[in-house]
């Protein structure tokens, strides 16, 4: 069976979900600014068409603002996660294969629906959510995720596609075609270092990297490089659910076997997730500055009572402690749990993720880098990695 995967990316997130509670501000330029509203960290297209770069301090954009009468607005991020959470919701009608790449990105498997139009079903998929949430959405579709990711891009930049862009049945020459345009810093999975040494041997776009001898990558682009030449040329080599180092979100969750109702095994369950997740967090190099909780009900019982929430807190401090972001976890669980509901679903995302080694602790709070909590957390991921999670 042919394999079919859509990346489905939210534009401008930051910007839509604060459009999405401010309908008089479509069509106007709108721009996000970081945590403590010290630079850009989202904008609008009409902000984008005024030359607002992204990341720019917001003292130097001033002028900018000022002139064509941009809106700012402080970043909130409980809710861009409660509208991640709404748009992921509507995603799980579409495909029961569903992966949460990021805050606003996620994969859907289609394997199942190759003997359908997949660009109307990309529109359908395209319209609900727009509907339903508020949010607009672009979609690619291909044989493997990388070139979804490449699908999603001209999708995005192009008003021809509308906003779906299906290359899963596209002849081989005309993938080709696009790749040629895709320069290798734009390809998923090539980093700056990469790319640098890339273009020093003339290795210039996605295409160029598709047809490079399998050993010369193997060798200098290790197995993970090679790995991205094979979804170049259509072979899917990375499945749904595997986590790429230095995601923007991770995300860990699942299905109960039966159904929970009591809060003690809701953050018995939350506890276990959290541990997955900063596990996973901790391999990427990383550190964490916010956590998420999210439950939900059954949608596929009607008639018993439904419930869905999710709740995202802003730590103190970026970590990497298991031990932190249980206790903030298990603290957000708390304001969004509700007796007399089954749940079906329960689940944690990490973000506001940073290189470790590119972190400035706050010197003016005991950080957990220099305590014990550190040497717990080396033991207990010894222990996940002998006995299990």
């Amino acid at each position: 069976m042919k394999n079919i995967v859509a990346l489905v990316d939210c534009n401008n997130f930051y910007a839509s979900c604060e459009r999405v509670f401010r309908p008089d501000l479509y069509g106007k330029p709108i721009i996000v600014l970081s945590n403590n509203d010290g630079c850009v960290v989202a904008r609008s297209n009409e902000a984008k068409k005024l030359g607002m770069p992204f990341g720019k301090p917001v003292f130097e954009a001033e002028p900018l603002i000022k002139k064509h009468n941009i809106y700012v607005f402080s970043s909130n991020y409980s809710l861009y996660g409660d509208m991640s959470h709404r748009v992921m919701q509507v995603l799980e009608q579409f495909s029961p294969d569903l992966e949460i790449y990021s805050i606003d990105e996620a994969f859907l498997g289609l394997t199942g629906f190759a003997d359908r139009n997949l660009h109307a079903y990309g529109r359908k998929i395209s319209n609900t959510i727009k509907n339903w949430t508020g949010i607009p959405i672009t979609i690619g579709i291909a044989e493997t995720k990388t070139l979804a990711k490449v699908a999603n891009r001209f999708a995005k930049k192009n008003r021809e596609y509308k906003g779906v862009l299906d290359i899963s049945s596209y002849k081989e020459h005309e993938i080709d075609e696009l790749l040629k345009k895709v320069d290798v810093s734009d390809i998923w999975g090539v980093g700056w270092q990469y790319e640098k040494f890339l273009k020093r041997n003339n290795c210039l776009t996605a295409y160029d990297l598709k047809y490079a001898p399998d050993k010369w990558v193997k060798k200098h682009m290790t197995v993970m490089g090679l790995t991205t030449v094979r979804e170049l040329r259509g072979t899917p080599s990375i499945k749904l659910e595997e986590i790429t180092p230095h995601n923007k979100e991770i995300v860990s969750s699942r299905s109960f076997g039966r159904p929970v109702e009591t809060l003690a095994e809701m953050e018995e369950a939350v506890a276990t997730y959290v541990t997955i997740a900063a596990e996973k967090l901790r391999k990427q190099n990383c550190l964490a500055s916010f956590v998420q909780v999210f439950l939900a009900t059954n949608r596929f019982k009607p008639m018993e009572p439904q419930y869905s929430n999710a709740y995202m807190y802003e730590l103190p401090e970026a970590t990497d402690s298991t031990i932190e972001f249980i206790r903030h976890a298990h603290e957000n669980l708390k304001k969004i749990y509700r007796k007399g509901y089954r749940y079906k679903k329960a689940g944690v995302m990490l973000s506001g993720i940073v290189p470790q080694d590119r972190y400035q602790l706050n010197l003016f709070t005991e950080s957990y880098f220099r305590s014990r909590n550190r040497r717990l957390t080396s033991i207990i991921d010894e222990l996940n990695e002998k006995w299990g999670v």
